[in-house]
């Protein structure tokens, strides 16, 4: 299995949105969504319109979910950026489509597995190196926590057993090691 990282630099967060812009709306809503709620990619294309709209077909504030690792319970906002992003993308769709459609089959939503190659792919053709579904989740973790420098609020919304694996989860530990290694010197 691979290690991933998150995508540190707000400069590379773009070009993959635009990257993946050029293969189509789903795809980049797909990784437009994962950083901006920290879900897990299993619960995010399973994710349905009736789960992000309301009877009247305005957009609800909150998402819902059970989660498919853990079986807890999750709730979550839906921030501005994110709201017109589903609005638009969800026009014409029914309450019972998956959001994040396959190509293949009716009303199928998306693999795991085809949803790592549309990543990697765009990650690829930007020059990132390990990029898998995870990164989504870790991207919104590091910049959450550069943000907020809230480990613990952090370790809550992930749903980790101690601050120290949420910080090695999104790779801080790791770049205060690189710091250390450019700091020292014999």
């Amino acid at each position: 299995m691979n290690f991933v990282q998150p995508i540190r630099e707000p400069s590379k967060i773009e070009e993959m949105k635009r990257e993946l812009k050029k293969t189509g709306t789903r795809d980049y809503l797909l990784f437009y969504m994962g950083i901006n709620t920290g879900l897990r990619i299993s619960d995010i294309i399973k994710l349905k319109v009736k789960d992000i709209l309301n009877s009247d077909r305005t957009m609800k504030t909150h998402i819902d979910i059970i989660e498919e690792k853990t079986e807890k319970k999750k709730k979550f906002k839906i921030n501005n950026g994110l709201v017109e992003e589903l609005k638009q993308f969800t026009l014409n769709m029914d309450f019972e489509d998956y959001i994040f459609q396959s190509r293949k089959g009716n009303n199928q939503p998306i693999t795991r597995v085809q949803a790592y190659r549309i990543l990697n792919n765009a990650g690829e053709k930007i020059g990132l190196e390990e990029i898998g579904t995870h990164t989504l989740r870790k991207t919104f973790g590091y910049h959450f926590y550069q943000q907020t420098k809230d480990v613990a609020l952090l370790q809550e919304l992930f749903n980790h057993s101690a601050p120290s694996v949420t910080l090695r989860y999104i790779g801080i530990n790791q770049d205060k090691i690189d710091q250390a290694y450019d700091n020292f010197s014999l």
